[in-house]
């Protein structure tokens, strides 16, 4: 009589799988507007006057309601209340409304609009918020980025909801099945997104010869248009679960005011969310930044506008060229037999080099840095199970940061002192920003985990909920920062552009990016002595860090 027993659609692995796959491509669509414009940001100086403080601002705004307005705890309450299936489509909805607004502000026919005239003349003063130095416009930014960074607030409110609410949807198809596997799978393809924006934004930005940075908004507009049908999509799947289960969609803790006293008394909480802040600030706001820092200290040379590196065929190739890195790259990490595990690293790194070659024939900064999360994801699931099986997550956490450190300073130091040599500085970039991509998956696969073993499992939902609010402060603060010591650190380029000696565009591939990235660097620094304070507190109470999370 086994054929009599109930099935639900979580049973079935292609079905459960196909879930996953709506909520991760939902998220993958998301990363690549998250930085939609941070491999134009040249073009958005040339085209629509934007310098580094308007471009750090609008950048740092993406953040600012889940900070200063608190919507990031709302969210929770919001999933806690309506559930995922609720939440999913209204997260899809709000990014999509926020994406748009981004986009009418960057198109040409903003500029003319009585609107344009009433963001330029208002919200130069917010009162208390300019008083504590915290406001998200300023007097004198353009008023296309002020309105751009009104949509990238909502637009960060939609995809931090998005965010915890796929978190939750996982574990729910998941749970009793392959869970980490899941979530490893959905947090490599939503890291895609961002070598995907680096491949296509430029590429839609000047289609056909004419530049126009809205086209590149647009594509990811159009993108939040397919996420949020996957989310639609979705939302009958997971009915269709419950009406099959008879469940009521589970609902993590609470977060509850009196959560807070609790968590904040554990030290070990503290230093994993400074950690967490401190690593994640030297990593997001640097990849808004991280293309035209390369265009800075890199000397291009561009094809012939005739030639095949020139062409947008090239472009496809090279995502296709992508896609087959990541995909054996990750395969790899699950194939049984050595010999199959061992012909896909081999495929992976053969095409990783064809790769790379390609980005360095077409001459292109964002092509050069789309390599950031192809180690990150092949590594991944080799370092979850390594902490999983043998532990080490505070080592792990300190030999991030290192990395992080060596990083940014070869950034600052090493890489200007190839300009000119253009294979070398090609080379030299292409190593530190693939072992910034490997710094950058040691952190999840030890963090993260690490937080149930600090804080009581019934506050585990408010523990989040505090360090992913922590962790916004620092990607609103450090994209504005970078902007702010960027013209600073730069003043005869700022006064050439304001007396006409110089135009935006010639501006926007000579800024010094030293004193920034020394400011990361010494992010990386902070971070490591957290880590070695967190190894002496874990030591001594016996949080359990070092061990491993898998107990035989």
């Amino acid at each position: 009589m086994v054929e009599k027993l109930q099935h639900t659609l979580r049973d079935s692995a292609s079905v459960r799988w196909t879930a996953l796959l709506f909520l991760a491509f939902a998220m993958f669509c998301s990363y690549i507007f998250m930085d939609i414009l941070s491999p134009i940001k040249d073009l958005m100086q040339s085209e629509l006057g934007w310098n580094s403080t308007a471009f750090g601002t609008m950048q740092g705004s993406e953040t600012f309601l889940n900070v200063f307005i608190f919507f990031l705890i709302f969210a929770g309450i919001i999933l806690d209340k309506m559930g995922v299936r609720f939440t999913a489509v209204l997260s899809g909805a709000v990014m999509l409304v926020g994406a748009s607004i981004n986009w009418y502000a960057v198109t040409k026919g903003f500029q003319e609009t009585a609107l344009a005239a009433w963001f330029t003349d208002h919200l130069n003063y917010i009162p208390v918020f300019d008083e504590l130095g915290i406001s998200p416009f300023y007097e004198g930014m353009p008023a296309s980025a002020k309105f751009a960074s009104v949509g990238f607030m909502i637009f960060g409110c939609g995809v931090e909801m998005a965010g915890i609410t796929v978190s939750r949807g996982i574990v729910k198809w998941f749970k009793g099945h392959e869970m980490a596997l899941a979530m490893g799978s959905e947090m490599a393809l939503a890291r895609l997104g961002v070598a995907t924006c680096m491949i296509f934004s430029p590429m839609f930005a000047r289609l056909g010869g004419h530049i126009d940075v809205s086209r590149s908004v647009a594509f990811g507009v159009i993108l939040l248009m397919i996420a949020l049908i996957m989310f639609i999509v979705y939302f009958f799947m997971d009915r269709k679960l419950d009406a099959q289960t008879g469940e009521v969609e589970e609902a993590d803790e609470p977060f509850q005011l009196r959560d807070i006293g609790k968590i904040l008394s554990s030290s070990g909480f503290w230093l994993v969310a400074l950690l967490c802040v401190l690593y994640y600030s030297a990593i997001f706001p640097f990849q808004k930044y991280a293309v035209n820092m390369l265009q800075c200290n890199l000397t291009f040379v561009q094809p012939e506008a005739d030639s095949f590196w020139a062409s947008d065929t090239v472009t496809m190739l090279q995502y296709g060229i992508m896609l087959v890195v990541a995909a054996t790259a990750f395969a790899s990490n699950f194939s049984k037999k050595s010999g199959m595990r061992i012909v896909l690293q081999i495929v992976s790194v053969v095409f990783l080099i064809v790769f790379c070659y390609m980005g360095y024939m077409r001459q292109s900064a964002e092509t050069i840095f789309a390599v950031f999360p192809l180690l990150a994801v092949g590594i991944t699931p080799i370092l979850g199970k390594f902490i999983d099986t043998k532990g080490k997550a505070a080592s792990m956490l300190m030999i991030g940061s290192l990395l992080l450190i060596a990083c940014h300073l070869t950034f600052a130091f090493v890489l200007p002192m190839f300009k000119g040599n253009g294979v070398g500085g090609v080379f030299v970039a292409y190593i530190t920003i693939l072992v910034l991509g490997a710094s950058f998956s040691l952190v999840p696969a030890s963090l993260w985990p690490s937080v149930p073993k600090l804080v009581d499992s019934k506050v585990i939902g408010s523990a989040y909920a505090l360090i992913f609010w922590i962790q916004n402060i620092g990607l609103w603060l450090f994209p504005l920062l970078i902007g702010k010591i960027l013209d600073a650190s730069n003043p005869e380029i700022v006064r050439a552009v304001d007396e006409g000696t110089m135009t935006p565009a010639e501006a926007a591939v000579q800024y010094d990016y030293t004193n920034p990235l020394i400011m990361l660097a010494c992010l990386g620094v902070a971070a490591l002595i957290l880590g070695f304070i967190l190894k002496i507190v874990d030591k001594k109470q016996g949080l359990g860090l070092e061990l491993p999370n898998i107990q035989k």
